[in-house]
């Protein structure tokens, strides 16, 4: 009888030892993902990498830096255009602040005022206006008239290249007229930036007259005809 009850005792403690030691396997052995129902974080990660990647490729190919703006520059051939159609004045009409203006006193053959116009540095142009505008004031008395003296169209000024037109600031008798200081020039009536050129002297002006240009100082010396 003792023996049947040690044998069933024994029995016990093993099955007791057994539970126990499946007990402490399935606490501390690692999980299955896919009996918990969890994501594997690997998966995720991956999957966020390549959603990157594939934005990132879509916003270059539509626009640079992967704005999805597309190009904006322009194509080679158009944007030498501002750059190379700035001719420096060639080709140009003659704009009175395009010239530099002296004014000089002659005395023979008859007395006159010379006008000597130059290209200032770095300008080419064409004066392709016969005669230029030419008062003294503001008054309508004191604008010169033409006389058709002289005269070539167009004139290039370039460099040391230069035309001439004369002015006879008094062609009445007597005491009449006003006294001036200054001329004023322009290459057209209607150029809006004239030139205002101190005379040598103050001399009385009336009725006064204006040649054309010319390359030739002989061909400018103004008289009534």
């Amino acid at each position: 009888m003792r023996s049947r009850l040690a044998t069933r005792s024994a029995r016990l403690v093993l099955a007791a030892a057994t539970m126990t030691a499946i007990a402490a396997t399935t606490a501390c052995g690692p999980e299955d993902p896919s009996e918990t129902g969890a994501a594997a974080p690997s998966t995720s990660t991956s999957s966020s990498a390549s959603a990157s990647s594939s934005a990132s490729a879509e916003g270059t190919e539509s626009g640079k830096g992967g704005d999805g703006k597309g190009e904006t520059e322009a194509p080679a051939g158009d944007k030498g255009d501002s750059a190379s159609g700035d001719k420096s004045g060639y080709g140009q009409s003659c704009g009175t602040n395009d010239l530099d203006f002296t004014v000089t006193w002659e005395a023979q053959p008859i007395s006159h005022y010379l006008v000597t116009a130059k290209a200032k540095s770095g300008i080419t142009c064409y004066v392709d206006v016969n005669t230029p505008s030419v008062s003294f004031g503001s008054g309508a008395d004191g604008v010169a008239s033409p006389v058709g003296q002289g005269g070539e169209a167009p004139i290039k000024l370039s460099g040391s290249e230069v035309a001439y037109a004369g002015i006879n600031v008094k062609t009445t008798e007597g005491e009449g007229g006003k006294q001036f200081e200054n001329v004023i020039i322009a290459t057209s009536e209607d150029d809006p930036n004239p030139a205002e050129v101190e005379l040598p002297d103050a001399p009385t002006v009336d009725k006064p007259i204006v040649t054309n240009w010319s390359t030739k100082r002989a061909e400018v010396i103004p008289r009534l005809v």
